[in-house]
């Protein structure tokens, strides 16, 4: 394989691993936002400490959930 074609196929590589990196943001931003609208929380007041305890719980409910099946 050329020099020329394994630069191709790196860029191509490359700008994959951004695509995906993108389109995980966006669920991740999405989830997030899905989970402070369902639970009525306010934006301006969610602290760290507090957005990591909702992480935390949530994923115990679906690891919870997970292991029921």
């Amino acid at each position: 394989m050329s020099q020329s074609n394994l630069e191709k196929q790196e860029a191509k590589l490359k700008q994959l691993n951004q695509k995906i990196k993108a389109k995980k943001n966006k669920i991740e931003q999405n989830l997030g936002k899905q989970i402070i609208r369902s639970a009525n929380l306010d934006y301006g007041t969610l602290t760290t400490p507090q957005i990591k305890m909702i992480a935390k719980k949530v994923a115990a409910f679906l690891n919870q959930a997970q292991n029921n099946r």
